[in-house]
């Protein structure tokens, strides 16, 4: 039997893409949750931890698509290099106001600018959309993508907890920068993979990718399964520390996604018939029946098989979103498309940060994860009340993209 990832690999440039896309997009896990893990010591609360996080993230969730489609337009490198920069000189700014004991504003405006981070997720997935368009194997590649990024999350949260921890508050962050600049500039240096800027379909030049209904639906499905990543993160970093462990907090954060990680690679070697919208679905309604178990989580060990099994459907969903995407969006807006739904995660991120902040500082570490449920409810509803339009063909240009056409 072959193997599918070793097909996929075998394109020329394939493996160093992928490679330098790999670090360059785990400050994606690191800075949100190294924000957090930074400042709660430093500054020594929690609301102002998250506040500054969801700054970053909300931020970055709204620019990034629109750094995306300065990309879909004028191509990878030359958006990429200006916006990399000055994120990089941002996050090194953010670092020093919290190590200096500097006026709270600079956090906020440092975190602010940081956002301007490219959605290195995004380009990946443009690069393997430009390889294996209409091809079978481009599922292989989203897949491997989508494991990509569970690694990614077992890995860079994990470590950006572990180093702040560990070392000094801001070490987490300065890795986490480091990743983001020499990462990119690997990159951006593979000049032969880089997808070839496309001429936009009639009616779509000033249209942007937020405007297709099936991208929307899939972008807020996304927002809360980004609030359940980010929930639980600090709530587990509050648990732990309660618990007199706040070590703990980077074994616990890095198995949260180790089961997904798995399923993922499988998922991606087989040729499943059942229609992706459906596939969606099945997968969103597992994130919210697995986030139950984190209500009785009152132990390290139960808390580490609590988040395991709530991240077990992670990497399916988002398999199947980003294979959604790729077949109801126009060519010519892919790479915005693929950071909308990011910038779901994004958002879902940010707010779920503020909020399971404020929770834990006022109803206790343990209450955190009521929001990890209700955010999981409400994506299943998003996505069952989507199906209809998610079943449709490719590329959803009818609705609306071209305000004048019939729904």
């Amino acid at each position: 039997m072959s193997n599918p990832y070793k097909e996929i690999f075998s394109v020329p440039g394939a493996k160093g893409f992928s490679a330098a896309g790999f670090f360059a997009r785990l400050p994606i896990a690191m800075a949100p949750i190294g924000i957090v893990a930074m400042l709660s010591q430093t500054r020594g609360e929690y609301w102002i931890a998250g506040a500054v996080s969801a700054t970053f993230a909300l931020t970055n969730a709204l620019a990034a698509p629109q750094i995306s489609r300065m990309v879909d337009r004028f191509g990878q490198s030359a958006v990429i290099v200006p916006t990399t920069i000055v994120s990089v000189m941002a996050f090194v700014f953010l670092i020093l106001s919290a190590s200096r004991d500097w006026p709270e504003w600079t956090l906020f405006v440092s975190a602010f600018l940081a956002a301007a981070m490219p959605s290195i997720p995004a380009m990946l997935r443009a690069r393997w959309s430009e390889i294996f368009r209409d091809r079978p194997e481009l599922n292989t590649a989203f897949a491997f993508e989508s494991a990509a990024d569970e690694l990614v999350y077992i890995a860079g949260a994990s470590l950006s907890v572990g180093l702040a921890v560990s070392l000094f508050p801001e070490a987490g962050m300065l890795i986490s920068t480091i990743f983001l600049a020499v990462g990119t500039a690997a990159f951006t240096l593979q000049r032969s993979t880089e997808p070839a800027v496309r001429p936009a379909e009639a009616g779509t030049a000033r249209t942007s990718a937020i405007r297709l209904r099936s991208v929307q639906i899939i972008t807020l499905a996304l927002v809360f399964v980004g609030s359940m990543f980010a929930t639980a993160e600090v709530t587990t970093v509050a648990i732990t520390k309660e618990l007199g462990q706040p070590g703990a907090a980077s074994l616990v954060i890095g198995v949260y996604a180790v089961g997904s990680f798995v399923l993922g690679l499988v998922l991606g070697a087989l040729n499943l018939r059942t229609p992706l919208h459906k596939q969606l679905l099945i997968a969103v309604s597992v994130l919210a029946v697995t986030a139950l178990p984190l209500l009785i989580a009152d132990t390290v060990p139960l808390l580490a098989l609590a988040v395991f099994l709530s991240g077990i459907a992670i990497s399916p969903t988002f398999i199947t979103a980003f294979g959604l995407i790729e077949r109801r969006v126009p060519e010519s807006m892919l790479t915005e498309g693929v950071t909308w739904v990011m910038t779901g995660i994004g958002i879902g991120m940010a707010l779920g940060a503020f909020l399971a902040g404020w929770v834990v500082d006022n109803f206790g570490a343990q209450n955190g994860f009521w929001l990890s449920v209700a955010a999981g409810v409400a994506a299943v509803l998003t996505i069952s009340l989507g199906q209809r339009t998610l079943s449709g063909g490719r590329p959803e240009l009818a609705t609306s993209a071209l305000p004048q056409a019939a729904e």
